[in-house]
């Protein structure tokens, strides 16, 4: 039967975050129901919380970074079992049938359902990881390693996978030179997911704090810090790749000159405004400017087991609910470092009432 949870959710582009109460449907057949441990805060929850993106569905309960516990699989469920880690990355369904669904890429599905923000085909919401339960397809659910530390392992749902697709899809190899660019919740990721698939990893950031601590505490080889004059024209063709995870206005061709011919600049990053871009500047180098969105659920998995093997989590502030919308506030400042998480488990019944 369907189930009243506890949640946390926002009523209207403010984005303030108060108790909430919603249902999650019965559990069919091939259903895992989760009980939430920890839900990341992601920079993509503050830009719908306060529809940023265009109109967002009200109330709102945001979280796609989910990891928990499974309380109860359904009669056909083959790859879950009750007491084992489980998490529920960016979206919860497809169609299943299109080109992309049949690739595995359920993420450029013209049908996906995100897992809050969006409505299941019947029309209901969905909701998502701030609340104490989920109910989500097998299909869709994904297995956490269980020697790494959980609460850590939130982020990998959106930030690790973010960043882990492009390396894959535009075939990064090992001693490869990879300039990060930013240094936030995906800039972290991108910087010990690139180290340990063998690459040579330079932040690029405006910050020689950042810097400092991309090298100390990251594992990133180098830095080029762009607030120091004359800093990219030192390092012009010099890198393979460059990950743009700048969420923030900026101009690309700013940091062009530091690809080599044939170099990828890649967007994961989604300022609200676009860019301009000289023909000339691609050209002239052969570039290829290209973007990515999250993973599908296959290559999702693959990044947990990457990440599993090479013992890489986030880097976390774990937060009571009752911080929530302190934790908005701080995020919009890029006050964190690097990724809130919310202990949904211990703190949930804590969150704002008003």
């Amino acid at each position: 039967m369907a189930q009243k949870v506890a949640a946390i959710a926002t009523h209207d582009k403010t984005g303030h975050l108060t108790k909430f109460e919603i249902e999650r449907r019965a559990p069919g057949p091939k259903d895992v129901v989760i009980n939430i441990k920890y839900s990341g805060i992601c920079h993509s929850d503050l830009h719908q919380a306060r529809s940023e993106w265009g109109p967002s569905i009200y109330p709102m309960v945001p979280g796609h970074e989910i990891v928990g516990i499974v309380e109860e699989v359904g009669a056909e469920v083959t790859g879950f079992k009750v007491g084992q880690r489980a998490g529920v990355g960016c979206f919860v369904e497809s169609c299943r049938k299109c080109v992309q669904c049949e690739k595995s890429h359920g993420q450029y599905c013209p049908e996906m359902v995100v897992t809050y923000n969006g409505k299941f085909p019947d029309g209901t919401p969905t909701y998502g990881g701030y609340s104490a339960k989920i109910v989500v397809d097998e299909a869709y659910t994904l297995h956490v390693p269980e020697h790494l530390d959980f609460k850590a392992t939130a982020p990998l749902l959106c930030a690790g996978i973010t960043v882990y697709s492009p390396f894959r899809h535009y075939g990064l190899k090992a001693g490869e030179s990879v300039g990060v660019l930013g240094l936030g919740g995906l800039g972290h990721m991108a910087v010990k997911i690139a180290r340990a698939m063998g690459c040579k990893v330079t932040i690029i950031t405006r910050s020689a704090d950042k810097a400092k601590e991309a090298i100390e505490k990251l594992g990133a080889h180098d830095a080029i810090i762009t607030s120091e004059e004359g800093a990219i024209a030192k390092r012009a063709s010099s890198l393979d790749f460059i990950l743009d995870t700048v969420s923030a206005a900026h101009s690309l061709k700013d940091y062009l000159p530091l690809m080599k011919v044939n170099g990828r600049f890649i967007l994961v990053g989604v300022p609200s405004e676009p860019f301009a871009l000289n023909s000339f500047d691609v050209v002239m180098k052969r570039l290829t400017v290209g973007g990515s969105l999250i993973g599908g659920i296959e290559e999702t998995q693959e990044m947990l087991d990457f990440c599993g093997e090479h013992n890489i989590v986030a880097d976390i502030e774990l937060i009571s609910c009752e911080k929530v919308n302190e934790a908005y506030e701080r995020l919009a400042r890029s006050d964190v470092r690097y990724r809130f998480v919310l202990d949904i488990e211990n703190t949930i019944g804590d969150a704002p009432s008003q």
